[in-house]
């Protein structure tokens, strides 16, 4: 009788996980590589190492605690070091997330990436990314052979929040050190420190504490869903440059970027968004050849205004308050629809 008991509550266990393990929301792991996927020589080395060298399926096995949370799967896009990111690999990443995204099973997507450029493949993808369900990107600052590797638990955090139906609709979104962010306004603060993505005085979206998740506030510019942007059919993104101000700059490198072939410039100015006089002879003559010049700051706080009314007699428009790289993902965008600098200024106002 005592065995034929332990068996009915054996098969009624197997019943009831077989049961939660399909209602679990199906999140899908895209990998790229970068330092959450990094190898060092040794356990204390946490520079120079091994970027993305590790696949999906090792990061995947490394933290079994993510299939509490979601039925997770995962496909390895790149295996590359972020500061490699091409427009082409945006673009490619865009499109793999559409096509996901469509399908009714998938719930949400975690995106693993090199911290150098992920708030920038971050800006891009919640401008182009056609859904409401989470898009999530998270990184690490220590390589995963590292001692107190910071990858894992990111990578857990990540599948939670967008397992979680709080995170619908809210945009592309960041998980590092149990910090929620949005894609808009988070940016890398600090060159090695495992706290590095902040929001800056716009701050963050919420925290990760005691495995939930907590949000107080969300983005108000458009993104995602209601993005006018589409790269469905779009192939190549137009050239934009961004030319950094400093003491005695001066318009060599605009006529640099313009001969290389640009069609638009993001000038990372001084204060807000202040340009030399020989940077702007430079940039006025850039202008009259067809390139979009924007005024965004170095400054890592506070909006670039309309400022100095003669830049804007000359036509050269401003970001709000996207930074420079930021700044050039948005003009590279508004390039493939319109060349008109009045449309463009409404797109820096609007997003």
């Amino acid at each position: 009788m005592r065995l034929f008991i332990k068996t009915l509550l054996g098969a009624a266990l197997s019943a009831s996980l077989a049961v939660s393990a399909q209602t679990l929301p199906q999140i899908k792991i895209l990998a790229t590589g970068g330092t959450i996927a990094g190898t060092a020589a040794s356990a204390t080395q946490t520079t120079g190492y091994k970027a993305g060298d590790l696949g999906i399926q090792v990061l995947i096995e490394a933290v079994p605690q993510m299939k509490e949370f979601a039925d997770v799967s995962g496909e390895q896009i790149f295996k590359i070091s972020s500061n490699n990111m091409t427009d082409e690999g945006l673009l490619k990443l865009a499109k793999r997330c559409n096509e996901l995204l469509k399908d009714p099973k998938v719930s949400g997507i975690v995106i693993t990436h090199g911290t150098d450029t992920l708030e920038e493949t971050a800006y891009f993808l919640n401008l182009t990314v056609k859904s409401k369900k989470p898009v999530v990107l998270v990184g690490a600052m220590r390589p995963a052979t590292a001692i107190s590797a910071d990858g894992p638990m990111n990578l857990l955090n990540a599948v939670r929040v967008a397992a979680d139906p709080q995170s619908v609709g809210k945009g592309v979104l960041i998980t590092m050190n149990d910090v929620i962010n949005n894609a808009r306004d988070v940016t890398k603060t600090n060159t090695t420190n495992v706290a590095t993505f902040r929001g800056g005085e716009l701050g963050a979206l919420g925290y990760i504490a005691g495995g939930k998740n907590y949000f107080y506030k969300e983005s108000t510019r458009p993104h995602t869903y209601k993005s006018d942007f589409d790269i469905e059919k779009i192939n190549k993104l137009p050239r934009v440059d961004i030319i950094y101000s400093h003491v005695n700059a001066d318009r060599v490198l605009v006529d640099a970027a313009v001969a290389a072939g640009a069609k638009g410039i993001v000038a990372a100015g001084t204060g807000n968004g202040s340009i030399s006089e020989r940077e702007e002879a430079g940039l006025v003559d850039a202008m009259k050849k067809g390139v979009t010049v924007v005024r965004s700051a170095r400054v890592q706080n506070g909006p670039t205004t309309a400022s100095v009314a003669r830049w804007q007699e000359e036509g050269i428009l401003f970001s709000q308050a996207l930074n420079p790289q930021k700044a050039r993902m948005l003009l590279q965008l508004a390039l493939t629809k319109t060349q008109d600098p009045k449309k463009i200024q409404e797109y820096f106002d609007k997003y």
